[in-house]
């Protein structure tokens, strides 16, 4: 049976079931492969899409223009400096005028409130490219990437190295829970997400029988993993606690030493990018032949076109 998500706003993994979300991922898949054939295809003609951005961006930005763009859409960039972005004007009145003017929006900022208050009041698709909870899109990529080097996902063993409250570790735990993915998380215990979250999560996991669990001990944590994932020690807008990140998190740092306490020589190294090497990941790892970021990068674009497809449609 097919499932339709005409309409459906991409705010945060926890909206979406397992089959949902493989749907996603299938989609994707095949959207990667479309251009072998040698066919144009302009699926997105005649469609206007937003881009919303408080955060400066790199691949969200570019997976987003790229695959609208080349599919024949049009794509309005917008940064806080262009509108009035809950100055002078309400966020419930632009998101109602987005709403006249185009046929989806993607914002990427600070509040996920205002995510959530773009799709209830514009009426159309809006998808999250990034807040301070979650980065759903992120992890769709994250998943087709893992299916594409390793061809599974449910039971495999997946371990996050660094902060295990950011909206990357968050996302992860998120997602993992619902396909059935073995999650630890090897983090201080002072950047471990709340117990609210931990709840969901283990609600979801109870139904497919994935393991998620958290730890300080990362030596214990990365043994047996599948892939091993960190991302930067310090997210825009935490700048001020950059010399206290540094001092919790310098034993948690991905090098060559921890990707062999896996035991595992196939196991695969994953980043969302922009990454810092010398703190979170050593050069020798993420530029490395365990290394699948360019392809996880690369893939935020297949992932988001299908996510795009999906919902417009």
């Amino acid at each position: 049976m097919s499932i339709s998500l005409t309409g459906r706003s991409f705010l945060t993994l926890k909206d979406f079931s397992a089959d949902e979300i493989r749907t996603f991922l299938s989609r994707a898949h095949e959207v990667k492969q479309e251009p072998r054939n040698g066919k144009p295809r302009s699926r997105f003609a005649g469609k206007n899409l937003a881009l919303l951005f408080e955060k400066r961006s790199t691949r969200t930005r570019c997976a987003f223009e790229t695959a609208f763009g080349e599919e024949g859409g049009n794509s309005v960039f917008l940064s806080t400096a262009d509108i009035h972005l809950g100055a002078k004007e309400t966020l419930e009145d632009t998101a109602r005028v987005f709403g006249r003017m185009f046929d989806g929006i993607q914002y990427r900022g600070f509040g996920q409130q205002i995510a959530e208050t773009f799709a209830k009041y514009s009426g159309v698709p809006v998808y999250n490219g990034l807040t301070n909870s979650y980065h759903p899109t992120q992890v769709l990529a994250d998943f087709m990437t893992i299916e594409d080097r390793l061809g599974i996902l449910r039971g495999l063993n997946l371990c996050y190295v660094g902060d295990g409250r950011n909206n990357v570790a968050v996302s992860l735990a998120i997602g993992c829970a619902k396909l059935g993915i073995n999650l630890t998380i090897a983090s201080p215990q002072e950047l471990r997400p709340s117990r609210g979250l931990l709840d969901d999560v283990e609600q979801s996991a109870a139904k497919t029988d994935a393991k998620i669990r958290y730890t300080s001990d990362v030596g214990d944590g990365v043994n047996g993993a599948n892939v091993l994932y960190t991302d930067v020690w310090t997210s825009m807008g935490e700048e001020s606690e950059v010399e206290h990140r540094k001092e919790i998190l310098t034993k948690y740092q991905v090098n060559a030493g921890l990707m062999e306490q896996t035991g595992k020589p196939d196991t695969i190294f994953l980043h969302c990018l922009p990454a810092v090497r010398g703190q979170e990941v050593t050069a020798n790892v993420i530029d490395g032949p365990q290394s699948a970021v360019w392809d996880q990068a690369e893939n935020r674009k297949h992932s988001i076109k299908a996510l795009m497809l999906e919902t417009m449609f």
